[in-house]
C-alpha cells in the first residue's frame, strides 16, 4: 500500500493524541473518551480529531472540553513530535458507534421470531 505523508503524519498524531486524551480524562474528570480516528488535511494545517464516548449523552460537554484544551495538546505534540508544524486540532464527535448500536437494535427487533 501507498501511504501519504499526511495518512503517516494522522497515524502518528493518533496515537500520541490517544496518550494526551486520557492523561486530560483523569486529570480533569472529563467523561470517558477514547480517540477513534484522525484526519490531517493534505497541507498539514489541521487535524481533525474524532472521538467516541461510553455515554452518548455526555458526548457534546466531552468535545467542548476537548477543543478548549486542544491548544495545549498542540504545544505539547509540538515539543514530543519531530515536525516543523504541528497542526491545529479540532475535536468532532464520532456517531458511528451509535448508529452501529442503533441498527442491531432496530435488526434485534426485526427478527423472525423462532417458536
Amino acid at each position: 500500500m501507498n501511504f501519504t505523508r499526511s495518512d503517516r503524519i494522522a497515524v502518528q498524531l493518533r496515537k500520541e493524541i490517544a496518550v494526551l486524551v486520557h492523561q486530560a480524562v483523569r486529570d480533569h474528570a472529563l467523561p470517558s473518551v477514547s480517540v477513534s480516528d484522525v484526519e490531517v488535511t493534505r497541507d498539514l494545517d489541521l487535524a481533525k480529531v474524532f472521538v467516541t464516548t461510553l455515554v452518548s449523552g455526555e458526548s457534546k460537554a466531552a468535545v467542548k472540553a476537548l477543543n478548549e484544551m486542544a491548544f495545549e495538546f498542540r504545544r505539547e505534540l509540538s515539543r514530543t513530535l519531530k515536525m516543523r508544524r504541528v497542526p491545529e486540532i479540532r475535536f468532532h464527535y464520532d456517531d458511528s458507534v451509535d448508529n452501529g448500536e442503533r441498527i442491531e437494535q432496530l435488526l434485534r427487533e426485526n427478527a423472525p421470531k423462532e417458536d
